[in-house]
């Protein structure tokens, strides 16, 4: 019972005891204070000492700990959530992504069923990921059946519809995913696993029933038909946002410009056409015929106009016959005939193809060799089909010069070449990579080109390529992966380039005409270490440069530097994987292939159009997108990807045509030329 009474002795006892409460904490505190008074002055530092260097283990111990008690579970968005600061884009947080219904492969659903993909990963352990980012441990399972937190939102597609449909032979039900384009994926009946995906252990008998239950299988992929349909992905793309302009930003929607002059429009002619995208070529035709015009004030460089443009003109020429195309070759060609009135007849980098004139870069008076050296398969051509000399006689006035300069070491040339004096400067680097990479493929291809007469350039090739054996390659610890490194004055750097990876498809080149066949060897062993280039990352996808281990002592034999991890959708890789399966018929090379548009789909693909180069392979959450798809992606990667997967070996025959270094594909001379 309520008493007024009680309430004031109560209020009376409890304000007592909290008096003496306060008196006593206040008198604990003097004494504490007056007892540190009393510590001498070392003791003082050596207790303070103690608490900070606890306090500093504590905060260096806080990450790791962290990250186990986020493998515990999944309890928290917070957890598992990782901003991404690129133009205002995040991925889906985890909690978020809908449940993926079995036979789905998670960032496919906007592709049509013919072309759907089945994930078939190679079983290659992957490189761990630096330990801020590296995934909770308690994961398991195939990629397929994983969490869905490697997905961006400029990956995801709405409007998907799951429908479920019953067998008609034992009445079981079979889900089926629907997307907006119609994409159809069928599951086999009864084979909806138990998903580990969010850490989570299923109990004794999910596991039992799981393992007694068919493996998920997909219905079976039209290869050529899923590069086209890529393309068309892409060129959607390009069409919506960045029509009749240099390269698509797909993330933005908007376009970026080089030239000014179609770059993406003019590399992808020759693929349409080799693609069969009749509708396609219709209308870029159109464009070339209406709106091209190199009656620009407008600086390019002579050897990106030289290979995309000139070379992608003058290979849709012949594959289409249409002499609009010869009409365009011949005005540009002569439009970049000034960058060759130089002291040394060794041309400047960049040519006004408005004004008819040419400089050198501002900071140099130098060209790299790989630039000078590059540009003799289009030019020789436009002389063939001009009748006009000039062209030809430019470019092998350069390669004349080269051949007979001094610096070189074991056929390998310096990477840099000054246009006044026509010498070699900063001798002492030597590389297959930037700078130098197409020097040694040209050399082959013009002796090719003209019908395997020109010695001179047969015997360059060959020195050049015992030179890499004897300078440049190496092989890693543990796996021994055959690569090909760097010298700089006399010390070797195990760093590849992705750009080397054209190297196993040009020895296989040169070992089908005749040359050596440990040339063939070689490239088997090369073509190897590029796929794990794409094997050992997270995402599925090269970094743009590699580092080997030689005396490896964490068990990895490629390391990635964190300024080195983005991917610009090269072609080198597939290109060689192409050559490979043309001479060889290994079907792995086409798997190897099929891995990589997968990866390109999954961590690259832009709903609204397009495909990204992005920032950081090492990471499927955030593979940092770099909003721009380079014209090379059309003109090169895609190409080499649908003649990979084609079954018509006549389809650009190697013993009839040979591609530049844009994958532009240019006739082998008849004999009587």
């Amino acid at each position: 019972m309520y008493s007024p009474q009680r309430k004031d002795f109560v209020s009376l006892t409890l304000g007592d005891q909290y008096s003496r409460s306060y008196t006593n904490g206040k008198h604990r505190r003097q004494s504490c204070w007056r007892k540190w008074k009393q510590l001498s002055r070392l003791q003082r530092s050596l207790i303070l000492f103690l608490l900070a260097f606890l306090f500093i283990c504590g905060i260096l111990s806080y990450p790791s700990l962290t990250e186990q008690w986020r493998g515990l579970s999944d309890r928290s968005l917070k957890e598992d959530w990782v901003e991404m600061d690129n133009g205002g884009l995040r991925p889906i947080p985890p909690g978020l992504v809908p449940k993926i219904p079995p036979g789905v492969v998670p960032g496919f659903q906007d592709i049509p069923p013919e072309v759907m993909p089945e994930i078939q990963r190679p079983s290659i352990p992957l490189l761990p990921k630096p330990p801020a980012m590296r995934k909770p441990p308690s994961k398991r399972g195939p990629p397929v059946l994983q969490k869905r937190g490697n997905v961006s939102d400029w990956q995801v597609k709405d409007g998907e519809e799951e429908i479920v449909k019953r067998d008609e032979d034992g009445g079981k039900e079979a889900k089926t995913v629907i997307s907006w384009r119609g994409a159809m994926i069928e599951a086999e009946q009864g084979t909806e696993l138990q998903s580990t995906a969010h850490g989570k252990e299923g109990t004794v008998a999910d596991a039992e029933k799981a393992a007694s239950l068919k493996p998920v299988t997909v219905k079976a992929v039209d290869r050529v038909e899923a590069v086209r349909e890529a393309f068309r992905h892409a060129w959607k793309g390009y069409k919506a946002f960045a029509w009749g302009h240099d390269e698509l930003k797909p993330i933005s929607k908007t376009h970026g410009e080089w030239f000014g002059l179609g770059l993406t429009l003019i590399d992808a002619l020759d693929t349409m056409w080799i693609l069969g995208l009749k509708d396609e070529f219709a209308e870029a035709r159109k464009w070339v015929e209406t709106e091209l015009s190199f009656s620009k004030n407008v600086d390019v460089n002579l050897f990106e106009s030289t290979i995309r443009i000139l070379g992608g003109l003058l290979s849709t020429y012949h594959l289409t016959g249409d002499t609009l195309f010869l009409d365009k070759a011949k005005d540009i060609g002569f439009r970049l005939m000034p960058a060759f009135k130089t002291p040394s007849k060794i041309p400047y980098s960049d040519v006004n193809i408005g004004k008819g004139t040419a400089h050198p870069p501002r900071w140099t008076t130098d060209s790299t060799v790989a630039e000078v050296t590059s540009i003799q398969l289009e030019f020789r051509e436009l002389s063939r089909l001009t009748q006009d000399p000039q062209y030809q006689n430019a470019v092998e006035e350069v390669t004349r010069q080269v051949h007979r300069l001094e610096g070189k070491r074991d056929g390998l040339v310096p990477m840099f070449i000054n246009t006044n004096s026509g010498k070699f400067t900063r001798r002492g680097a030597f590389t297959l990579g930037a700078r130098a990479d197409s020097y040694y493929e040209y050399l082959l291809k013009q002796w090719l080109q003209g019908g395997k007469k020109e010695t001179e350039l047969l015997e360059d090739y060959l020195q050049a390529i015992e030179g890499v054996r004897k300078n440049l390659l190496r092989q890693t610890s543990p796996s021994k992966l055959t690569f090909v490194g760097e010298l700089s004055n006399g010390h070797l750097n195990p760093k590849m380039d992705h750009l080397v990876c054209f190297l196993p498809g040009t020895l296989a080149l040169g070992a089908h005409n005749g040359l050596p066949a440990d040339h063939m060897d070689l490239a088997l062993q090369l073509m190897e270490t590029c796929h794990q280039m794409y094997a050992q990352m997270e995402t599925g996808l090269s970094p743009e440069i590699a580092h080997f281990n030689l005396q490896s002592s964490n068990g990895r034999d490629i390391d990635v530097k964190p300024a080195d991890r983005h991917n610009l959708l090269r072609p080198e890789t597939v290109e060689s994987l192409f050559y490979m399966y043309r001479f060889t018929k290994d079907s792995k090379y086409r798997d190897w292939g099929w891995d990589i548009l997968q990866s390109f789909n999954k961590y690259t693909r832009v709903p609204s159009g397009g495909y990204t180069s992005i920032g950081n392979v090492r990471d499927p959450v955030n593979p940092a997108p770099r909003d721009k798809m380079e014209s090379f992606f059309l003109g090169e990667t895609l190409k080499y990807l649908f003649l990979l997967f084609s079954d018509d070996s006549e389809l650009i025959s190697l013993d009839k045509y040979i591609f530049n270094t844009e994958a532009h594909p240019l006739p082998i001379w008849p004999s009587t030329s």
